[in-house]
């Protein structure tokens, strides 16, 4: 193996490397691998991966974006939440841009128009604010997946400890595997391989990706985030295939463990329990979501409110629930660039900073936004 996992991340051999994967991948099909993060979107798109490495690599967007894959019915439910005099939202910055089933209609806009909005950076921000303003009930929105869930464990535990009243959570969380389960089973996706979420198995540990070598014979590379980590765990995928040997493989081993977090692991069972959860683009997936135990009932806004997630459909014209199952290119959806743009964005691909849309608007080919655009 002609480069270390140091000498790898130098951009020097990055033209090395990109050969050596051209040399695994031939000019026929290309070699569809798949990744499931929105930092890996972002970064992908931002170093010209996609570019460098076709046409023998094609690269994928999936289900990695937690605010993309939060339904319009699960945000028209939050939007009549925010209508509840005495009642603050607070939420992480993204969420606050994205449109339920009406365009347009947003938490940033209900709080132009009086509600009470907060944005926090932190969970616990939300349960000291609770805590300073006992007058009024804060309800956090638990987004995200393995990665925020030790968080949002955390503040309740923290409010549970406290015995703080007017706090709770609205939990929207998601899990990883029976996602990639549902995507695999799908009739409109064809993949040889993913590059798994490093950010997420550090708290699940790489061993949470086992599966997809073992049950769907897909080799799979759990990787770190610079364009030099992605390049290296490319290349280990393309050998696995063209070896027709699928294995799991680390190469964020500066980060990731077999075995994960135990701490942050622990602190995530002792407050949820699997769900069913509806997701954008995968509809309702058994056990793919977190519910609080019913010790934690006195801060689950779902109960405390009687949250009900509206209908919810896409805006017409929008295609993210394709674009997150890899089924649909960014700019083949035909509001892309158009009227859709990330000042006035019609879905959440565009909205969230990891959004596969959003990615492809910022750091799309010149010639490829003039497109876009008519030009």
């Amino acid at each position: 193996m002609p480069w270390s996992e140091r000498e790898f991340r130098r951009p020097r051999n990055a033209a090395a490397l990109a050969e050596a994967i051209r040399g695994l991948t031939g000019p026929g099909r290309p070699l569809r691998l798949m990744e499931i993060c929105g930092t890996h979107t972002m970064a992908i798109a931002k170093a010209g991966l996609r570019e460098l490495l076709a046409p023998g690599v094609q690269l994928l967007s999936g289900p990695g974006c937690p605010v993309c894959v939060t339904p319009a019915g699960a945000i028209d439910g939050v939007l009549a939440l925010s209508e509840r005099p005495g009642l603050v939202i607070a939420s992480y910055g993204d969420l606050l841009r994205v449109p339920g089933s009406v365009r347009g209609d947003t938490l940033l806009r209900r709080k132009a128009l009086g509600a009470a909005v907060l944005t926090v950076y932190s969970p616990l921000e939300a349960v000291e604010a609770a805590a300073q303003d006992p007058g009024r009930d804060y309800v956090f929105l638990g987004v995200g997946f393995e990665t925020t869930a030790p968080g949002t464990a955390a503040c309740l535990l923290e409010a549970a400890a406290r015995g703080l009243a007017n706090f709770s959570v609205l939990c929207l969380l998601k899990r990883t595997e029976p996602a990639l389960r549902a995507l695999l089973a799908a009739p409109d996706l064809a993949v040889d391989g993913f590059l798994c979420p490093g950010h997420v198995a550090a708290v699940t540990g790489a061993e949470a990706f086992r599966f997809l070598p073992e049950e769907y014979g897909l080799p799979a590379v759990v990787s770190g985030f610079e364009a030099g980590d992605i390049l290296y765990s490319v290349w280990r995928l393309a050998r696995m295939h063209a070896a027709r040997r699928p294995g799991l493989e680390n190469e964020y081993t500066r980060l990731v463990r077999p075995q994960g977090n135990p701490a942050a692991r622990a602190a995530v069972d002792r407050v949820f329990l699997p769900a069913a959860s509806v997701w954008r683009g995968l509809g309702e997936i058994p056990a793919s979501g977190y519910a609080l135990r019913p010790e934690f009932a006195p801060w689950d806004a779902a109960r405390k409110f009687g949250f009900a997630p509206g209908p919810g459909a896409e805006v017409p014209g929008c295609r993210c629930g394709a674009v997150l199952r890899g089924a649909c290119a960014p700019r083949a959806c035909p509001l892309f660039g158009r009227a859709c743009t990330p000042a006035d964005p019609v879905g959440p691909c565009m909205v969230s900073a990891e959004g596969a849309c959003a990615a492809a608007y910022q750091y799309g080919a010149p010639t490829e936004a003039a497109a876009a655009h008519g030009g």
